[in-house]
């Protein structure tokens, strides 16, 4: 049985790591309410311009634009994979690569290769680890990303497709749903879905567009930023994500270390009073022992 000086020791060190646990857990639910209005603030952008993207391919049916026309060709995929930088936030992570990883092994059995785009530290380091290409990645992009920080590393991606080396490609992270649930999407990003482009009430006229300098040029560029607008939005939720996890996780480290201590705490009294009952007993037998040598 390990020693009181070995228990308080014990005890000191579990407090010392609660007192962090519970720090990072309240910085955890500040930084989420935060994530959570710039996911919220964002969302209505994302709808605005989805339903900009259905009207303008509902107007013009003589012009196609390659992101919208599906390939069958098992040429590859690209899979964007959206993690965290930083640990510590229950299996958010592992949940994600799990699925990414299911979805490229069921591409690769259709024949296809992977192409991956990595967006956290996390996601980089298992990409890394089993081998995958990487076309591009992004780190460190804090708690508060840029849609300008995704350009560069996400118009490579775009770039092999429009090459035609890439038949789709498909964003993989996590939705908020609520504080206690975060959901695990993959989500088809291109070719756009058919109904990505559906309006949601086709008895409401179309807008008269008028285009400058044509049609072609302002859905392309549209387009692009649709795309980008569909990535932003996934590194939104995902940040929210990670902080709700990261809260919960760390709540919940803090009440196993409080229960830890406790018990602990048992353990040492227990063992002071077994220690004292020891002493006691050799104070009795030893002074029994004086008693009959002296009659």
């Amino acid at each position: 049985m390990a020693s009181g000086k070995d228990i308080r020791n014990q005890i000191r060190s579990v407090e010392n790591t609660k007192k962090i646990t519970k720090a990072m857990e309240m910085v955890a639910a500040s930084k989420m309410r935060k994530a959570q209005d710039r996911m919220r603030a964002s969302r209505p952008y994302s709808e605005t311009i989805r339903n900009i993207a259905s009207h303008l391919a509902s107007a013009h049916p003589d012009y196609v634009h390659p992101y919208m026309v599906a390939r069958n060709t098992s040429k590859g995929v690209g899979i964007i994979v959206v993690t965290t930088d930083k640990g510590l936030c229950g299996g958010l992570n592992t949940n994600i690569l799990r699925i990414a990883t299911n979805k490229m092994r069921e591409e690769e059995k259709k024949g296809n290769k992977i192409t991956t785009l990595a967006i956290g530290s996390k996601g980089l380091g298992y990409l890394n680890r089993i081998g995958a290409r990487i076309i591009s990645h992004i780190t460190q992009l804090g708690d508060a990303p840029r849609i300008e920080q995704l350009i560069g590393p996400l118009k490579l991606l775009l770039d092999e497709y429009n090459a035609e080396k890439l038949d789709a490609i498909y964003l993989c992270y996590n939705k908020f749903i609520n504080t206690m649930k975060q959901e695990t999407v993959v989500e088809q990003i291109l070719p756009l879905p058919k109904d990505a482009l559906e309006r949601k009430d086709p008895n409401i006229p179309l807008p008269d567009y008028i285009y400058e300098p044509d049609a072609a040029t302002v859905i392309n560029a549209l387009l692009q930023r649709y795309i980008e607008t569909l990535v932003y939005q996934g590194i939104a939720e995902n940040i929210a994500s990670e902080q709700s996890s990261r809260m919960v996780a760390m709540k919940s480290a803090s009440d196993n270390a409080g229960n830890l201590i406790s018990d602990l705490g048992l353990v040492y009294n227990k063992t002071r009073q077994a220690a004292i009952t020891t002493e006691l007993t050799e104070i009795v037998s030893g002074a029994a022992a004086v008693s009959v040598s002296a009659e």
